[in-house]
């Protein structure tokens, strides 16, 4: 019987978690790549759209996780295939396009640039469309979970919220230092010409490694 006195977490499975997640979350993966590549090019206005983007994203599967439906994605091969090609289709979609767009112009009129809600709902549906992520949220959360203390789904989003804002924390830090240095590169009449180019190839590059990568 669940214990009232006693808490959900307790505080060294807590420490432990918070541990891991600081290491892990600064590791560049895709959310930290594709948040400097927005962050870069349009700004940090996009690149911390695109943060949260990922966030409420991960949020979703926390939430799928809690309610079993990403289990029942997961052990359905075709459904985690479909959704895999979907998601690497999409990012691959993105990067094409960013490699097409034209440069802004020296002169500081410029071709029309990604909006922070155009980032923010690209970057939701290209994370919701990772299948991995759904993956890792089933795998890496309940190993911190300890049913003698009940509430299981109470831990569960307890412990996606703080993998959440963990992340975030990451994507806002790598934001505002790559818009910074995107405002001073893009005076740079190469680095115009290249830019798209560049952050186009990182998402083509992301799109990819997610079709390439096995269940």
């Amino acid at each position: 019987m669940f214990d009232r006195n006693r808490n959900v977490i307790d505080q060294t499975t807590l420490i432990t978690y918070l541990a891991v997640l600081f290491g892990f979350v600064f590791i560049p993966g895709p959310a930290v790549l594709l948040t400097i590549a927005r962050a870069s090019s349009s700004g940090t206005r996009v690149g911390l759209a695109t943060g949260l983007g990922i966030a409420v994203g991960d949020l979703i599967h926390t939430a799928l996780a809690i309610v079993g439906i990403s289990a029942v994605i997961l052990a359905s091969a075709f459904l985690f295939s479909l959704i895999k090609y979907l998601g690497a289709a999409y990012l691959v979609y993105l990067g094409i396009r960013a490699i097409l767009e034209k440069a802004p112009l020296a002169n500081g009129l410029q071709t029309s640039r990604l909006t922070a809600g155009q980032a923010f709902r690209q970057a939701t549906l290209a994370e919701v469309l990772n299948p991995k992520s759904a993956l890792f949220f089933l795998a890496f959360l309940p190993q911190f979970v300890q049913p003698e203390n009940g509430a299981v789904a109470l831990q569960l989003a307890i412990l996606g919220v703080l993998f959440v804002l963990m992340g975030l924390l990451s994507t806002v830090v790598c934001a505002l230092g790559a818009g910074s240095l995107g405002n001073f590169l893009r005076r740079n009449p190469t680095v115009l010409r290249w830019q798209g180019k560049v952050v186009g190839g990182i998402y083509c590059a992301l799109g990819i490694r997610l079709a390439l990568q096995e269940r």
